[in-house]
């Protein structure tokens, strides 16, 4: 049976990551959810960007100079709605100015722009419309303690905006996902979300949150996570180890099945394959077939859909 396909912030191989145009492309491909990162602008309105950031995904540098913060970054949240509309979204780039995906789509080409949530609602609604198809959301609540300190609580406000377009019920095709273990708490004991919740599982690295992702992933962790989630999304790479003799599992991956949790890994790239597979086709087959993961994050749902699996 084949995992459920979730677009990576659109079909982002291709197009600049979270544009209209990488999640139209990712819906005509055939991806069963899509992906929206949600933060909040100066004027508190929901756009959908995958960091609180500008600098790296945006030309924001030459439109607005002297707008960065005392850390040299450029923060959404430090410019209202109309002057987001005005950046130029391009592929992501590290701090020098390279493209991190090289070959992907041209850096700094093309006429994309930032999106709000609403628009990113409609447009998978008319899409969804005009094909007959139910292809789910699957927003993530970014860094929502930086953003409650920032002046701004992002979960109620995106709940309020996914009912105005009809998700109200707990079989309707959403995913809220978030690395704040505290966040997803509220939202089933405070806030009463009736949608299914996922657990991001990063690393205590990252930084993310104030989260304790290494206790998360014990089996203690997992059967604590049972009670306020129905889904894990941890990193592809936290459900494996490489031995002599190839790939083993780490046992997540059935911790959590035996806890009555769905399991969705990110990130699969095909531009990006890890230590110990040859392919892309070899990597998603190994974590479809052998390690039985009901789910996958991915920048190239079309490549995931030309697979077979057993």
């Amino acid at each position: 049976m084949r995992p459920l396909i979730i677009a990576h912030r659109g079909a982002s191989g291709y197009l600049p990551e979270h544009t209209l145009a990488a999640k139209r492309l990712a819906h005509d491909m055939g991806a069963d959810y899509l992906e929206q990162d949600v933060v909040a602008s100066g004027d508190d309105e929901l756009v959908v960007l995958h960091d609180i950031f500008l600098d790296r995904v945006t030309d924001v540098a030459l439109r607005f100079p002297g707008r960065e913060r005392r850390d040299g970054r450029f923060y959404v949240r430090d410019f209202d709605l109309a002057e987001l509309r005005a950046l130029h979204v391009w592929e992501r780039m590290h701090a020098d100015g390279s493209p991190v995906y090289p070959h992907r789509y041209p850096a700094k080409s093309g006429d994309f722009h930032v999106s709000t949530l609403r628009e990113e609602l409609a447009c998978i609604q008319r899409l969804n419309e005009q094909t007959g198809r139910r292809v789910g959301v699957y927003p993530e609540i970014k860094r929502p303690a930086w953003h409650k300190a920032e002046g701004v609580d992002i979960a109620p406000r995106l709940l309020e905006q996914l009912a105005e377009f009809g998700y109200a019920e707990r079989d309707d095709p959403v995913f809220l996902q978030c690395f704040d273990d505290a966040e997803l708490r509220r939202l089933k004991q405070e806030l009463e979300c009736p949608f299914r919740l996922v657990q991001l599982i990063g690393e205590n690295s990252w930084l993310e949150a104030e989260t304790d992702f290494d206790a998360l992933r014990t089996v203690a962790g997992i059967k604590e996570l049972a009670r306020t989630v129905d889904a894990i999304g941890p990193h592809l790479l936290q459900l494996y180890q490489l031995s002599e003799t190839g790939a083993v599992a780490t046992g997540l991956v059935t911790e959590a099945h035996e806890a009555g949790l769905l399991v969705h890994p990110y990130t699969f790239r095909a531009d990006e394959i890890p230590a110990g597979f040859e392919s892309f086709a070899q990597l998603v087959r190994y974590f479809v077939v052998e390690l039985g993961v009901d789910g996958l994050f991915t920048d190239f749902p079309d490549q995931v859909l030309r697979l077979s699996f057993p």
